[in-house]
């Protein structure tokens, strides 16, 4: 099936269809392990008011609990607890004043525009600014501890232990037990999948594998940590030490190596748009690269296969290159490190317009509950906004389906529930029942937010009867409490919004389109210096034109897999966002091509001896401005791009080719 293929299964079937991640086993004994630890010790001092508390910071961890190097992992972690205490403290120091319900809706309001602008800066904002709303509508309604402000300081507790229980022991040296090497690993394994679907239907969905690793790698290792170690260098050799004591760590080395896979991604790519295979013994090579990796490196053979194409030699180049940095032996990789980030860059997104928007949209939501919550009596007035900042959370997709996902699992999890309460109510078989409810959070959350929400709700409920708080009878009222708070945002928060699904997904493929013409820039730039310098005089302009082209290349790739995962969530959504999506995914297929076609490119020009074509860049140009244009519009194309079977012909201008694709798309436009 090729990759702008719509599945036949309804949007409701897509919805509802779970993914199948592998079991995280040592993410489900640590979450355990947090859990039931606090809470015997809780029984055991006879003080389970604070060892709940302590439950709660270590499911609140448990939540943003990943696979990934420690500094990383506190700081993912300790951000959201943060938020998490804060919340918690503002909730039980209103309940403490015994504050009115109008005071009390008014300061849970405020905390709803903070937290939604918060969670509209990105993944950490996400889970910060939840739990921060989260936290403060618990503290307002959960018994109290004694002293009141412990609740906050237990939070941390909980979630300290965690962390503790992450940090590795034994064998810390050992390169496969250190979750950059596995990433990177599984990257190269990807590339090796990618390599060996070549010419097939197949590729297209390889490839996509192949960015989101590398967008999971990148992550990993963060982007500016090579230009630490290049002023470390540069240090050494004003200090009289060698270079080689810096640049020879396990971390440079490891970057090296991710730059390795970048440029053989790259290749890869080119491959992938031009339909041309490669021998099996070449796709086999990314595969022992992953296995060198994990050992901590290794000779890797590459076999003399006598590419025939600009984008074979382009691949065989990076495999060599790859192979020696994986051995240790130093390559000139044409890579640099990625700019260093933007301080103002947080402060900017979180006041940015989007943010503001999102907090005013979360502030709404959570006024209408909490006027609803105060003129009804609610057993748990708690449980509605609380329900509200999980169903809001911006970045798990669409609202429509979390928000039915949200009722749909409540039911069944208060009936999960009820029915492991029939078997026991001891307090340590709730403890039990607790632990092993948290241990399945991690897996969980991976396949789908439906079932996410059937582990969480009994965990939740026993949490609170625990804390003596919540009999059996009355679980079947937050059914009712989590009907209406998702009522509530479907039809303030979605339906009468002013911010329409248009706006989630464009946005994402103007952001694409951007991106993409940066990275065809740099490679036109790249050519034009060449020719104008020459290939001897002008070694350090193209290096550094080269270093902007891989991190160009890399924040395309990354915009175009965000734009995807936009329009795929799109279309597991009903009429009119299902439809919307479903006109969109044709440009989506095209500006992924355009990225292989621009990688197919500059392999013609590096091994090729082409030289850009004013006129076929001037084409690619517009064609990407009119559907920047289009996006800006909401005016969707209408003709679906030109995709040859056949494989491109190497003596024929990728670029030319990708023009006409592109110009057929907006053949039908509109506005064209």
């Amino acid at each position: 099936m090729s990759s702008s293929d719509v599945s036949p299964s309804p949007w409701w079937a897509r919805a509802a269809r779970p993914a199948r991640p592998p079991v995280p086993v040592a993410l489900m004994v640590r979450a355990a392990v947090g859990m039931a630890v606090p809470l015997t010790v809780g029984l055991l001092t006879h003080r389970l008011d604070l060892g709940v508390f302590a439950g709660l910071g270590a499911m609140h961890a448990t939540m943003n609990d990943r696979v990934e190097p420690g500094r990383l992992r506190a700081a993912r972690i300790g951000t959201a607890v943060l938020a998490s205490a804060l919340g918690m403290l503002i909730g039980t120091a209103l309940q403490h004043a015994d504050v009115d319900g109008l005071v009390l809706g008014v300061a849970l309001t405020l905390t709803a525009f903070v937290s939604g602008a918060l969670s509209a800066t990105g993944p950490r904002g996400s889970a910060a600014g939840m739990l921060l709303l989260v936290s403060a509508a618990l503290g307002s309604g959960m018994p109290l501890p004694g002293p009141w402000w412990a609740a906050a300081p237990m939070l941390l507790v909980g979630a300290a232990f965690v962390v503790l229980l992450g940090l590795p022991a034994g064998a810390p040296n050992r390169p496969a037990a250190d979750p950059r090497n596995r990433a990177l690993a599984a990257a190269y394994e990807a590339l090796g999948r990618t390599l060996a679907d070549l010419g097939g239907p197949r590729a297209g969905v390889s490839r996509q594998v192949l960015t989101a690793r590398l967008n999971q790698l990148q992550d990993l290792l963060g982007t500016n940590r090579r230009s630490r170690q290049n002023r470390r260098s540069q240090r050494a050799r004003r200090d009289g030490r060698t270079a080689q004591d810096d640049h020879r760590t396990a971390q440079d080395r490891r970057g090296r190596m991710y730059e390795a896979a970048l440029a053989a991604t790259e290749a890869a790519t080119g491959l992938v748009w031009a339909r041309r295979p490669v021998p099996p013994e070449v796709a086999e090579v990314p595969n022992r690269l992953a296995a060198a990796v994990r050992q901590g490196g290794g000779e890797v053979a590459v076999p003399d296969w006598r590419p025939d194409t600009p984008s074979r030699q382009a691949l065989d180049v990076a495999l060599r290159a790859a192979a020696d940095t994986v051995a240790g032996r130093d390559t000139r990789l044409g890579t640099a490190p990625a700019p260093p980030p933007d301080p103002w860059r947080l402060r900017a997104r979180l006041l940015s317009r989007g943010s503001v928007r999102y907090g005013l949209r979360v502030a709404l939501c959570i006024a209408v509950g909490s006027a609803v919550t105060a003129n009804y009596p609610l057993s748990k007035s708690y449980w509605v906004p609380m329900t509200i900042a999980f169903v809001l959370k911006p970045d798990l997709g669409s609202v429509f389906l979390r928000a039915v996902s949200r009722s749909v699992g409540t039911v069944l999890g208060v009936a999960v529930t009820a029915a492991l309460l029939t078997a026991a109510t001891d307090e340590w078989a709730l403890t039990a029942m607790a632990a092993g409810c948290v241990a399945l959070l991690p897996y969980a959350t991976a396949a789908h937010y439906g079932l996410n929400t059937v582990v969480m709700t009994p965990m939740a409920l026993v949490l609170l009867q625990l804390g003596g708080q919540s009999g059996a009878a009355e679980f079947w009222p937050r059914v009712l409490d989590t009907v209406l708070a998702s009522a509530i945002v479907l039809l303030f928060g979605y339906l009468l919004w002013p911010e329409r699904p248009r706006h989630r997904i464009e946005p994402r493929l103007v952001d694409a389109t951007t991106a993409l013409r940066a990275y065809l820039d740099a490679v036109v730039q790249d050519a034009t210096t060449t020719a104008t310098t020459g290939a001897d005089h002008g070694g350090d302009s193209t290096a550094r034109n080269g270093n902007a082209q891989v991190w160009l290349r890399r924040s395309a790739y990354r915009s175009l897999a965000d734009a995807r995962r936009e329009v795929q969530q799109g279309l597991a959504e009903p009429p009119p966002t299902g439809r919307l999506a479903e006109r969109w995914l044709p440009a989506t297929a095209a500006l992924e091509r355009l990225g292989g076609a621009v990688a197919a490119f500059a392999a013609q020009i590096r091994y090729g001896g082409r030289l850009p074509d004013p006129g076929e860049v001037g084409r690619v140009r517009r064609a990407l401005d009119e559907l920047t244009a289009a996006a800006r519009a909401h005016r969707p194309p209408t003709t679906p791009a030109a995709r040859p079977t056949a494989p491109h012909d190497p003596a024929r201008s990728a670029l030319g080719r990708a023009a006409e694709e592109l110009e057929t798309l907006l053949g039908g436009h509109p506005g064209r």
